[in-house]
């Protein structure tokens, strides 16, 4: 898959998004992704922390694959693989994300 050919509805740009709210809309928009579906994060920096909150909140129900990494530009598509139901509740979303 190249960027190029992802649907623009599908990627979800959140380089001007105030750092203290990024977390929250990016996991909001991953918990309403369908089992099976996927969103492409755009990003200014390489969201590491952010992929930190996934594996410890979310471990097993999502996929994480970088499709552009920088140095201006990171993208990556995440996905959900499983079902939520059966995991502990969701993230505050109060963990920064600008630390880089």
């Amino acid at each position: 898959m190249t960027t190029t050919s992802i649907p623009t509805d599908k990627v979800f740009d959140v380089r001007e998004i105030a750092c203290n709210v990024k977390h929250r809309q990016i996991i909001d928009r991953w918990l309403a992704l369908p089992v099976g579906d996927y969103f492409v994060l755009k990003n200014d920096h390489d969201p590491v922390p952010l992929r930190y909150q996934f594996e410890a909140e979310f471990g097993g129900a999502f996929t994480w694959e970088h499709l552009v990494k920088g140095p201006e530009v990171f993208e990556v598509k995440i996905s959900k693989v499983r079902d939520l139901k059966s995991q502990g509740s969701a993230s505050s979303g109060s963990s920064s994300c600008c630390n880089h």
